[in-house]
């Protein structure tokens, strides 16, 4: 696992912009919409960077391997098999796949994300839920697992408000694996319709939905 994730970090180092520019073009973004994201890009400090990478609400040294990672499973979405299930304090999710290729990408990326998570480096675009889940961190116990396809993770906390963002953010997840490029491409055009400017991705999800409050929770 840590042998991909350096393998994927050097990919990103090398082809850099390529990845971003080549990532947004798989969304089906025109010119003028690329156009827009390298302006709010530069506008927002973060460098020169177009397509989704630019469009994160936080940067850092490992976000492009993050999207590469991202980009491969939203290509080959119909290879992957996910379930969820609703514990009372959390979730657990089932993301796996037959392909070896895309099963690597999966368990990187869980891991990845575990850690990012841990230290707080929050790594969004357009979710709803990801901001609340990373501002509290410490109210979360997590549990990553890895299986021969894939990996498995259970999430659980004792506030009820994070618990909703949990179910939350594992309905965009499977909303993502479902369709794959198309709900991507549908999150984006719905934060570049709000503006592309710093910390716009804090608030909208694939369907533009906002968590649902405790009592309304299903």
């Amino acid at each position: 696992m840590k042998r991909s994730l350096k393998i994927a970090t050097g990919i990103a180092a090398t082809l850099g912009l390529g990845l971003a520019v080549a990532t947004a073009q798989s969304f089906g973004m025109d010119h003028g919409a690329m156009h827009g994201m390298n302006h709010g890009a530069a506008a927002g400090g973060h460098g020169p960077m177009a397509g989704p990478i630019a469009m994160l609400t936080k940067q850092d040294a490992g976000s492009a391997a993050d999207m590469g990672l991202v980009h491969e499973m939203l290509m080959n979405n119909g290879k992957i098999k996910r379930s969820v299930a609703r514990l009372p304090d959390g979730i657990r999710t089932v993301t796996e796949s037959d392909d070896p290729q895309v099963a690597q990408a999966i368990k990187a990326h869980v891991s990845s994300m575990s850690q990012r998570l841990n230290d707080g480096r929050e790594f969004n675009i357009f979710s709803t839920t990801l901001p609340v889940l990373f501002d509290n961190r410490d109210k979360i116990t997590s549990k990553a697992e890895t299986t021969e396809k894939g990996a498995i993770v259970t999430q659980t906390s004792s506030d009820a408000k994070v618990v909703v963002a949990l179910q939350g953010h594992a309905d965009e997840v499977t909303e993502l694996a479902r369709d794959g490029m198309v709900a991507m491409r549908r999150g984006m055009m719905s934060r570049m319709a709000m503006g592309s400017g710093p910390g716009m991705g804090r608030g909208l999800g694939p369907g533009s939905r906002a968590p649902e409050s405790p009592d309304h929770a299903h």
